[in-house]
């Protein structure tokens, strides 16, 4: 069976077209078989949503009369980067407030821009002929801008490896809370939802894919920094126009002791033209593995290895000794985003292509040389409120909730039992998304 991307952009646009989610397509094939499969589907939709710290928002903020050669941009006391033209600047996710620290961050003023809301714009100048103006200060929002999109050197890992944390102190990493002798694992990757995940091989996913980011359309620029092949680790450098996201697929995320972050929602469609891309689209939780490695131990050495399919039980077996876990990036939102492309994609609105070149199939990142760099010191806790519209169902509160407040539901999401909560506090520690808020000084 062989169907072309022509056939099956034509079958979209009349409506016809049979999009199932990629682990809907994992039980197809596992029960129907890979030849049924194909010839039942036009297009696997894939999608993950977790913190994506290598991203940021290039923008343009039009001239000011006089005009200003802008040298140093701050949005809400948060530094872009405003080495390019005049009024270009480019914020990273991760750069923190000059007052506010890793509380609020870049992230977080992407996030206001998408939301509607005003942000400050301070501008700084030496002056030249040409451009005199020397400071700006004004309030701007998304919709005043000429130009503003979201721009992701790595996104999307293949998968990633999980954490456990072996010594006698709590750590606060990127992987977020790692509790002390070995007491949690957190992990992130959607498993056989991860688009590359989907297409190992590379066929479908590469430069001018057009894919689902944020909540509108985007592109794959190409392989993602520190793409790394070698290991099934391949990585996604993303673009799209900020103007057509949406807030429930990008949001701010702040991870206790380590800095700031971007959730992203990313979704890739696999078109199904043969057997093999079916195949390739069957693939299951049981069979994608990573490492558990110790972030207690210098260099991170492997502690165990295990399936997508144990981490998602909520425990997992280290040395004989049953260790809950819980992910960074969230199930639910994750198949939220595959969900959303697939009803773009039977509505007729979204159209596939093909890669204008191949990703890179081999290779590895290089390392800098070793550097000493003095331990951070950890900031004071942090008090937000408790906002279940914040919360992206990761999990973490599963695991490091003492109390027990919170459950799973059956489709994945996060819920709580209020009169359990004994106000300890120790939720404002490791909740990334912030949507957590104990009151500590009324600890029973």
């Amino acid at each position: 069976m062989k169907r072309s991307i022509d056939e099956i952009n034509g079958r979209i646009a009349r409506g016809e077209a049979r999009v199932v989610r990629a682990d809907e397509m994992t039980r197809l094939v596992r029960e129907e078989g890979v030849a049924a499969a194909a010839r039942a589907v036009d297009v696997v939709t894939t999608g993950t949503f977790g913190p994506m710290c290598s991203s940021g928002v290039m923008m343009n903020f039009g001239q000011s009369d006089p005009p200003i050669r802008m040298s140093r941009v701050r949005l809400n006391g948060v530094e872009a980067h405003a080495g390019l033209a005049v009024v270009d600047a480019f914020l990273g996710a991760t750069q923190a407030s000059e007052e506010k620290g890793i509380q609020y961050g870049g992230a977080h003023v992407i996030s206001d821009l998408v939301k509607g809301l005003s942000v400050h714009l301070e501008a700084e100048s030496a002056g030249t002929d040409c451009y005199p103006r020397r400071g700006v200060s004004t309030h701007i929002r998304l919709r005043d801008l000429n130009h503003a999109a979201l721009v992701n050197p790595r996104n999307a890992y293949q998968r990633y490896a999980a954490a456990v944390n072996s010594g006698s102190r709590t750590l606060h990493t990127y992987m977020g809370t790692l509790l002390a002798d070995s007491r949690n694992i957190t992990w992130s990757g959607a498993g056989e939802l991860s688009p590359l995940a989907n297409d190992p091989e590379y066929r479908f996913i590469g430069p001018g894919t057009r894919i689902f980011l944020a909540g509108g359309a985007g592109l794959i620029t190409g392989a993602g920094t520190q793409h790394d092949p070698d290991s099934a680790m391949a990585t996604l450098g993303v673009t799209g126009d900020l103007f057509g996201m949406s807030p429930e697929f990008l949001r701010a995320a702040v991870l206790r002791g380590y800095g700031c972050s971007l959730y992203v929602g990313v979704g890739v469609p696999i078109p199904i033209i043969d057997e093999e891309a079916a195949r390739a689209a069957g693939v299951d939780n049981a069979s994608l593995e990573t490492e558990v490695l110790d972030f207690f131990q210098p260099g991170h050495p492997v502690s165990a290895r295990v399936s997508y399919r144990e981490l998602h039980t909520g425990s997992v077996d280290i040395n004989g000794r049953s260790v809950p876990c819980a992910p960074m990036s969230s199930p639910l939102l994750s198949r939220r985003v595959a969900d959303t492309l697939a009803r773009w994609i039977r509505r007729g609105d979204f159209k596939l292509t093909l890669p204008a070149e191949p990703l890179p199939d081999h290779g590895r990142p290089r390392n800098l040389i070793s550097l000493e760099i003095p331990a951070a010191v950890s900031p004071e806790l942090r008090q937000e409120l408790h906002d279940t519209e914040s919360c992206v169902h990761c999990g973490q509160c599963l695991v490091l909730c003492p109390a027990g407040v919170f459950s799973r539901r059956t489709d994945d999401g996060v819920e709580s039992r209020v009169e359990l909560c004994d106000h300890c506090g120790q939720c404002l520690e490791f909740c990334p998304a912030g949507a957590l808020h104990p009151n500590p000084g009324s600890r029973r």
